[in-house]
């Protein structure tokens, strides 16, 4: 039976007496008990003795020949990228420590070495050099080997390796894991002779894994960026075909919203269950190879198409055959004809038969199967809330809660506490007992931010590697809380511009932009007022306790005829305006209000204009009269619509209000106050 101390990470040089003699113990098939000898040496121990390891084996084997290493450091070109800044800093501080700094690949094999070239005859005489095999099989116990074996830090020092030519030396060693799929890639480790032993090299090449590990995932996410932007051509483009994007890893990053119409369509053609979850599909190919060797049996050599650039391997692209129109079905003119599938009845409270919308609801519908992020596209005031509600209720066994945030409607410390929460104490003025964030309570369901095209620039990455990770951190506490979550984004910004104007994270805008609905304004589906201005009425009747009322034939006109800023927030609240105020049963043309019925745009512009005209202000730069000027004619042209101000200048709405107070507009601003959205 195993003995030791379990959980001792690190070796004690005082014991080294008593290990020696419970190692000659375990040769020599006697029992043993001594509580010198850690669990994880004695267990280690165990396995090279049921590996036939030669325990007086005083070397490691040979190095591979130079054209074999050469081919090897090849495979592991990326590891040796991310590791070589890394290693080549630490050379200097370990010039003079009588140490090395080992570098190996996910079976031991060292790939580079950096540190004290003193060491480098007592290296070579027991093959501390690059080409050689450290594993556990090859050397006996050593902390490079038992680190691979074990998959955590490692400290072995003297006695306490197995084979008796390796006793004299000391080594920390760490795994360097893939950060995205956690398996082993190399190992770190620091080695001298037993006299520089130092509790502190295992913390080193803790660390040193950890930096290695973060420069490979930044490495990774800049493959897939180039990847996306190659592709994005192929992914927004009107086909019905679907499309595909697999990484270099074989792994699906982002579809087109016709992918998973095109799968579901195949998977029905096979006789197969329905499966629509895109981010789920895998391809293995060789490293050498260009397409993969298997595919699954749906799938076709001829729909794939490889992404290379510059002799490189970005990954491949993989085309769907999409549903093709025919003379008796005309795509988003007959989604009221077509039989509803699990789901259908949530987007039911979505009015408007426009061919525009239909086709919105039939990519929610389909998107609403699979826990892919969605970004919905459109202006304020279109209903992307409603949108988002009917695509957490569509989804297929959600339990979970739907949990709203408006991401410009707080300050950047207030929205870092309302999206992570926060622990006891983490500040002054926090809730006793803390609060759980709208991350950690939309667990299970669906997170909706809404305007994330405002989150502070800062806060970004933080929500990312939520994203990425499925872990949240309270503020205040070290211990992350699992999510799973399915994210439902918002925005009234091109968040491409945002993202070239470098207030947007592009790796944050590929995330939550996997698929995307372009939900379109009232005044592009001006044929569903007539229905919209019906349905409106007939709820808001019941919600306020009134009688119900119909709208006569011309009012219904003008309100076809308005261009409609607001979208349909602006045009329920016109309906709800009109209810509580008009009287008799039919609602007509002069119970609308006047800057609908009679939009007088001479008066708005003319403040605008007015004001557009008047001498540069005094104590303003020659710049802040320029923006003043800017923000007058952005003003003028969206009729006072500040959202729309917002988005035309690229800066987010509060900052439009502080240079409006700054430049001496805010009196301007309220003549047209009735015109924004």
């Amino acid at each position: 039976m195993p003995f030791g101390r379990p959980g001792q990470k690190f070796s004690v040089p005082e014991n080294d007496e008593k290990v020696m003699t419970s190692w000659e113990q375990f040769l020599g098939g006697d029992e043993f008990g001594s509580d010198a000898l850690r669990r994880l040496v004695d267990d280690s121990w165990r396995r090279c003795l049921s590996n036939s390891v030669d325990p007086q084996r005083d070397q490691a084997p040979p190095p591979m020949r130079e054209d074999s290493l050469h081919s090897l450091r090849d495979d592991c070109r990326e590891l040796l990228e991310a590791s070589q800044p890394v290693m080549a800093s630490a050379r200097e501080f370990l010039a003079e420590t009588g140490t090395v700094m080992v570098l190996t690949d996910g079976a031991g094999v060292i790939l580079n070495l950096e540190g004290d070239t003193r060491l480098r005859d007592a290296a070579a005489n027991i093959h501390l050099l690059s080409g050689a095999s450290w594993s556990e099989q090859a050397c006996g116990t050593n902390a490079i080997g038992t680190a691979i074996e074990v998959g955590q830090p490692v400290q072995i020092h003297s006695a306490e390796h197995y084979c008796s030519g390796i006793k004299r030396w000391s080594c920390s060693a760490n795994v360097i894991r893939d950060p995205y799929d956690g398996t082993i890639l190399g190992v770190v480790d620091v080695s001298g002779l037993s006299d520089t032993f130092n509790r502190h090299s295992l913390a080193l090449v803790v660390a040193t894994a950890g930096r290695i590990e973060n420069r490979l995932a930044q490495q990774e996410m800049d493959f897939r960026l180039r990847l996306l932007d190659h592709c994005m051509d192929r992914l927004s483009g009107s086909s019905s075909d679907g499309v595909v994007v697999f990484d270099r890893r074989g792994r699906a990053v982002k579809a087109n919203g016709a992918a998973a119409d095109a799968l579901l369509d195949l998977q029905r053609q096979r006789g197969e269950a329905p499966g629509t979850d895109l981010s789920q599909l895998r391809l293995n190919w060789r490293k050498q190879a260009t397409l993969p060797d298997e595919l699954p049996p749906w799938m076709r050599r001829e729909w794939l198409e490889p992404v290379v650039t510059d002799g490189e391997r970005l990954g491949i692209v993989l085309r769907l055959p999409g549903r093709r129109a025919t003379p008796s079905r005309t795509a988003g003119l007959d989604a009221s004809a077509a039989k509803p599938e699990a789901g259908d009845s949530a987007f039911a409270r979505i009015v408007g038969e426009a061919p525009s919308l239909r086709n919105a609801i039939g990519r929610a519908r389909q998107l609403a199967k699979s826990r892919a992020p969605v970004l919905l596209l459109g202006e304020t005031g279109v209903g992307k809330d409603v949108f988002a509600q009917c695509l957490h209720a569509g989804s297929a066994g959600r339990d979970g809660a739907f949990v709203a945030l408006n991401c410009g409607g707080f300050s950047r410390e207030l929205l870092t506490s309302e999206l992570f929460g926060y622990a006891e104490g983490a500040f002054t003025g926090a809730r006793r007992g803390g609060m759980i964030g709208k991350i950690e309570a939309a667990d299970g369901g669906t997170l909706f931010l809404d305007e994330i095209g405002e989150m502070p620039k800062d806060l970004q990455p933080h929500f990312l590697r939520v994203l990425e990770s499925g872990e949240v951190y309270r503020i205040g506490e070290t211990r992350p809380r699992k999510v799973n979550l399915r994210l439902v984004a918002a925005t009234n910004r091109d968040l491409r511009r945002e993202v070239e104007a470098g207030r947007f994270r592009m790796d944050l805008f590929y995330r939550v932009a996997v698929t995307s609905i372009s939900i379109p304004a009232l005044r592009e589906r001006a044929t569903d007022i007539p229905l919209l201005a019906e349905h409106l009425m007939q709820d808001l009747a019941r919600r306020q306790g009134l009688a119900p009322r119909r709208l006569s034939p011309r009012a219904i006109e003008v309100l076809q005829a308005y261009a409609w800023p607001g979208n349909v927030r602006e045009l329920r609240n016109v309906i709800e305006g009109m209810l509580l105020i008009a009287e008799g049963e039919e609602l007509s043309e002069a119970d609308i209000p006047d800057e609908i019925r009679m939009p007088a745009e001479s008066d708005m512009v003319a403040p605008l204009a007015q004001a557009g005209e008047a001498e540069p202000l005094r104590g303003l730069t020659g710049m802040e009269n320029a923006e003043r000027l800017a923000m007058l004619r952005a003003m003028q042209a969206h009729k006072g619509n500040m959202t729309a101000v917002a988005r035309d200048l690229g800066i987010a709405k509060s900052t439009v209000y502080a240079k409006l107070r700054r430049f001496g507009l805010e009196g301007v601003v309220g003549e047209t106050r009735r015109f924004q959205i």
